[in-house]
């Protein structure tokens, strides 16, 4: 399977039309179909239903959305590796890929950015947010250099260096909600309130153990994977969320506030990277510096 043709495919999946991806690659129609027709030949799968003689539109099959999702990835990584291999010389250019969940920690990694920016202007960041799922999926594929995670890593698979920073789960409410009043949150207090939990929490973990209750006795409204929308619905009074602290700004005017969980929870973060992994000499950079910055914070 060739580069270019995964480029060939994704155009036509783009413009849902041969004849439009065949104008836009300034190819013919017959040799973009001849290409497409080689590889769905080669795979041994149909990847395009093709329309009827009155329609030009074409769709992709099950095993076509498979290829485009894979197709993308593939491109991204082709262009990320010929980055770092045309800048491989001397001079620090290039960019650093970071997957990370929602947390006020990530001002460490804005520190350590900035500092080396003033050293090397033509370092670039790129940031993905997602759960902890995503960014190991996307440190796997190797379309990020570093990732951030909660709590201790897989160290057979992964290097880890501990950020010296631990998140607080708690409660996202309204100002004017009767658990407002209080200092904490015990578990009790939420077993009969309509909650907002993140999806990984829902499939069972430390905060489930501390509801002393199942997920199925829970009144779970919703499941969210990154907080802000779920942080709208709570300001509209859809529930209470269970979060980390820092993320939602609680002060000045908002109509939220944050009440930690009693027993306390604290979860231990980690910058994580593949084991045996080459960087880019930026990606080499920014771990130096993260390291020499944490070395700083715990003399």
């Amino acid at each position: 399977m060739e580069i270019r043709v995964l480029q060939y495919f994704l155009t036509i999946a783009r413009e849902q039309s041969i004849i439009r991806a065949a104008e836009s690659l300034h190819l013919s129609q017959p040799t973009l179909s001849t290409q497409i027709k080689n590889m769905e030949e080669e795979l041994g799968k149909q990847l395009l239903i093709r329309g009827t003689k009155g329609s030009r539109k074409v769709t992709l099959t099950e095993e076509g959305m498979i290829l485009r999702k894979r197709a993308e990835e593939i491109l991204d990584l082709v262009k990320k590796t010929e980055q770092e291999i045309t800048l491989s010389d001397n001079v620090v250019i290039g960019d650093v890929y970071i997957g990370t969940g929602e947390t006020d920690s990530v001002r460490l990694l804005a520190k350590a950015a900035g500092k080396l920016k003033q050293l090397y202007p033509g370092i670039h960041y790129h940031i993905s947010s997602g759960n902890a799922i995503f960014v190991k999926e996307q440190l796997d594929k190797g379309l990020i250099d570093f990732g951030i995670i909660f709590g201790t890593p897989d160290l057979i698979r992964y290097e880890a260096l501990k950020l010296p920073a631990k998140d607080i789960w708690g409660v996202l409410m309204r100002k004017d909600s009767p658990l407002a009043e209080k200092e904490a949150i015990s578990p009790e207090d939420l077993w009969d309130q309509p909650l907002l939990i993140s999806q990984q929490e829902s499939e069972g973990g430390e905060l489930v153990q501390w509801m002393k209750r199942s997920i199925s006795k829970l009144n779970i409204a919703m499941t969210y994977n990154l907080l802000f929308n779920a942080s709208l619905l709570v300001e509209e009074g859809f529930g209470y969320a269970i979060c980390l602290d820092k993320i939602i700004n609680t002060s000045g005017d908002s109509k939220l506030c944050f009440r930690p969980l009693s027993p306390t929870i604290e979860i231990e973060m980690y910058m994580i990277w593949k084991r045996y992994q080459i960087f880019s000499k930026p990606a080499e950079k920014f771990l130096m510096m993260m390291q020499e910055n944490i070395n700083t914070i715990q003399k």
